[in-house]
């Protein structure tokens, strides 16, 4: 399963992983930057800035699923 993790900037520590999100949609064409981003900040209620925030894509374990534990 894909998903995204997602980091943050901290000053002085760097960059910071928030967490992990499994990507659900079936449209390509809905995935971008800035959607990523909004579905971490109000999963992890944090304020992100796309200017020091990012995301990579992973390969995630279907098993285990943040939030549905």
């Amino acid at each position: 399963m894909v998903g995204y993790e997602l980091y943050r900037w901290r000053d002085p520590k760097g960059y910071e992983l928030i967490g992990a999100l499994p990507e659900r949609r079936k449209d390509p064409l809905r995935i971008t930057k800035e959607s990523v981003l909004n579905w971490g900040q109000k999963y992890f209620a944090f304020q992100l800035d796309p200017d020091d925030a990012y995301f990579i894509e992973v390969e995630m374990n279907e098993e285990v699923i943040p939030g549905e534990i």
